[in-house]
């Protein structure tokens, strides 16, 4: 028995225990360089490869090369999150443009579409199925604005310059379709804010006003008719002698109200900035802005080296918000477990909050919705049954290819399709996320304004393709061959069964 080594043994037991080294157990080698032994995970090798390349040091600091590649990496990256997160205030800036562009630059001006919106305009989705009235808001020049809405109105809103939700009217609203007085307050105000008025703050002095009135009978006649005589826009301080409301028609105008996918993108808000308050938008996005150049008060001149890196960082963005769009990894996008139909709100919150907030907001999901879409109100979020209005999109036929223009395809429309008021099929186009322009004046199929033939069950089926079905074309919404669509399925005043989901649209197939 060998005594020494088990007294060593023993030792070394005891002092384990004790959470003392032993000194007679020997200590692992020191780094060299060091006294001790340093862990690995926090040393930097003198090369590391990466995604970007190969990053040299000189024991730890990089080489003028690698910082270079770091600083130019970090602003292409910063520029595609801006673009991803700044997409709201540059889409509703490319709306308040198009509508400039239109003479429409006064609060009492107001784009109407009597004979609805077709395919002319470059417009996020916008629908064939309503009558749209739409305005700009402008507190910073006007102050606290007030907007009398007429009675029977469709759900309508306000939203600010990012986007974000004001206040609904309508048949959504405080009103409940009865018509009202809204009062519209800048940022900050602190003057004497009078009664009588559905009161609401708005986080920005630009805000947009999107009105819907209902087709009666399929026509436009009784909702144009409405807002020519009973909505009124003007500043409070005028309520006295508000200037006299004018009406211009959008219905088959071409104009653009789709923001820039290229370095076109950061000079369109930068106007943003310079009009709106700080407080508009919060300190991190102010400063992700402000790390490659947009900041409020200073001019935006970026160098050719620069401005190459911010194109850069555009590009990837657009792709990156084109993927979250057509090939997204969240599984909660989908509306149902076995079809490819996705939802408009991905959480159900028009505010894209995780758990009410706690699991903070979800990004990737606030660029979907308005890399495809406008307007956020909670009535296309929430369940209200028989009011607001609820939305489905798809992109895919049932085997998971993406639509073509050049094939035929056939949806089913199960009966009893859950809408109080209407329901449609919009058809658009993959590149501008608007109307499909075809032959056709309208790339849609609506149940109120249209004479769809029905099946024997009560459903009805929808045609898609280059040229109508043999006796199929009172179904039918044409395509372009060669060019990808998709479609939303729009449900006004939606019934319980959209929302249990006990009745559900079926696939796209393709038929020929």
């Amino acid at each position: 028995m060998n005594t020494k080594l088990e007294f060593k043994s023993a030792v070394a037991s005891i002092a384990l225990l004790l959470g003392m080294s032993s000194p007679l157990v020997a200590a692992e080698a020191p780094t060299p360089g060091y006294n001790n032994k340093i862990p690995a995970s926090i040393m930097t090798p003198n090369k590391v490869e990466t995604s970007i390349g190969t990053l040299e040091f000189h024991d730890g600091a990089p080489t003028v090369k690698t910082s270079r590649k770091i600083y130019d990496n970090l602003n292409t990256i910063r520029a595609t999150e801006t673009f991803l997160n700044a997409i709201p205030m540059a889409s509703v800036e490319a709306l308040r443009i198009g509508h400039e562009n239109l003479g429409i630059t006064q609060s009492n001006q107001v784009l109407l579409f009597d004979k609805l919106m077709d395919s002319n305009p470059l417009f996020l989705t916008g629908n064939t199925d309503t009558v749209y009235a739409s305005a700009f808001l402008d507190l910073k020049r006007d102050g606290p604005t007030v907007v009398e809405v007429p009675a029977g109105m469709g759900p309508t809103t306000v939203n600010d310059a990012f986007f974000r939700f004001v206040t609904d009217m309508g048949i959504v609203g405080p009103d409940k379709g009865k018509g009202g007085k809204y009062l519209v307050l800048p940022p900050g105000y602190k003057g004497e804010v009078p009664k009588g008025y559905f009161v609401s703050e708005s986080t920005s002095y630009t805000n947009w006003f999107i009105a819907r009135g209902f087709l009666k009978d399929g026509k436009t006649d009784s909702a144009v008719q409405a807002f020519k005589q009973h909505l009124k826009i003007y500043p409070l301080a005028k309520q006295t002698q508000p200037p006299k409301m004018v009406f211009k028609s959008g219905s088959g105008l071409e104009f653009n109200t789709v923001h820039a996918n290229d370095f076109h993108f950061f000079k369109e808000i930068q106007p943003v900035l310079e009009k709106e308050p700080v407080s508009f938008i919060d300190p991190e996005l102010r400063g992700l802005m402000a790390s490659i150049g947009i900041q409020k008060g200073k001019p935006f001149a970026p160098d050719e080296h620069m401005t190459e890196l911010l194109s850069d960082g555009v590009a990837i963005g657009n792709a990156t918000a084109r993927s979250l769009m057509f090939q997204p990894q969240d599984d909660s996008v989908y509306v149902y477990p076995n079809r490819l139909w996705k939802t408009a709100f991905i959480g159900g919150d028009y505010r894209w909050l995780i758990d009410d907030g706690e699991g903070g907001r979800n990004l990737d999901a606030r660029t979907y919705f308005f890399y495809m879409a406008t307007v956020n109100t909670p009535a296309m979020a929430l369940k209200l049954i028989g009011k607001g209005s609820q939305y489905a999109m798809l992109d895919k036929s049932k085997d998971s290819a993406y639509l073509s223009g050049s094939k035929t395809y056939k949806l089913n429309i199960p009966a009893n399709v859950p809408a109080k008021n209407f329901w449609s099929i919009v058809a658009y186009d993959t590149q501008t996320r608007s109307e499909l322009q075809t032959g056709q004046q309208f790339p849609s199929r609506n149940n109120q304004r249209d004479d769809l033939a029905q099946n024997a069950d009560g459903s009805v089926d929808i045609y898609f393709g280059p040229n109508a079905p043999e006796g199929k074309e009172s179904n039918w919404i044409q395509t372009v061959p060669n060019k990808g669509w998709f479609i939303l399925l729009r449900l006004y005043g939606p019934l319980e069964t959209w929302f249990d989901k006990s009745w559900q649209p079926g696939d796209i197939v393709e038929i020929k």
